[in-house]
């Protein structure tokens, strides 16, 4: 099964994150990528330098031509920008049957710490985005802003998690990497089997810009191949990690990914 996916969230011009890297992703795991694009950006590995919003009306219809035609077998959202984008989504997905899964990376902050979510929309993304979704892949500093709890250690993640989860996601998986030490652990909460935790050696790169995307898109492409969430969230895992491996080093900040690394010449 190839699996469809439509990924909702804004364009990085440098190609290292957003759409550009949720289609790159969704290709080299054999799903077929279709984009609804809610914001521009001006930007590169040192920083974001612009953003566009693109009208929330023209966001709902590149929504709807999809699904009215092509459909999709998992849903993924990443940079949402207000809450009038949020209610959008949501509005536009609501005739949507509620077993296709809907993965949310709730995009807050560029890795180069620019803004990506106006504050006032932090109330949109939990009442309204968040219970929808079979899974959110909050990193740390998301989690925080959406919990109100700071994170200083896996314990305070277990918590976390579980404080996330009552929000109405099905399911949990928050990052580890803004942690120090030597491993990143990543920590997956769903309400049918509890907390496990995956831990790998932290490969010292600069080279991590996209990674949330990434990751995100990685587990849509898998849940919409008839995966389970599990199974979904390991190889998505390991295609990120492989990526961060083998990153070309572009740029002069926070490099890309090498998304292509599944494909064999």
């Amino acid at each position: 099964m190839q699996g469809r996916v439509l990924i909702i969230a804004g364009s990085d011009s440098g190609g290292g994150a957003g759409i550009q890297a949720d289609i790159k992703t969704v290709t080299a795991l054999n799903g077929y990528a279709a984009t609804a694009i809610t914001a521009l950006t001006a930007q590169n590995t040192q920083g974001v330098f612009g953003v566009m919003g693109i009208p929330a009306p023209f966001i709902r219809q590149q929504i709807e031509m999809v699904l009215d035609d092509i459909g999709a077998d998992a849903l993924k959202t990443g940079m949402l920008h207000n809450a009038e984008v949020i209610q959008t989504v949501v509005t536009a997905l609501g005739d949507w049957p509620s077993e296709v899964p809907l993965v949310v990376d709730p995009v807050m902050v560029a890795k180069g710490g620019a803004a990506l979510l106006e504050p006032e929309a932090n109330a949109a993304m939990k009442e309204l985005l968040l219970p929808l979704a079979a899974i959110i892949t909050p990193n740390l500093p998301e989690a925080e802003a959406l919990s109100g709890h700071t994170i200083s250690s896996i314990d305070d993640m277990r918590r976390v998690a579980e404080i996330l989860g009552k929000l109405g996601a099905r399911a949990v998986l928050l990052k580890g990497g803004h942690l120090p030490g030597p491993q990143v652990q990543d920590l997956l909460w769903s309400a049918q089997s509890g907390i496990e935790v995956f831990a790998d050696a932290r490969i010292e790169t600069l080279s991590t810009h996209g990674t949330g995307c990434t990751l995100a898109s990685g587990i849509a492409t898998g849940l919409a191949q008839g995966m389970s969430l599990r199974d979904a969230v390991m190889r998505a895992r390991v295609y990120v990690r492989e990526a961060i491996r083998t990153a070309p080093g572009y740029g002069k900040g926070h490099g890309p990914l090498n998304h292509a690394h599944t494909v064999r010449s």
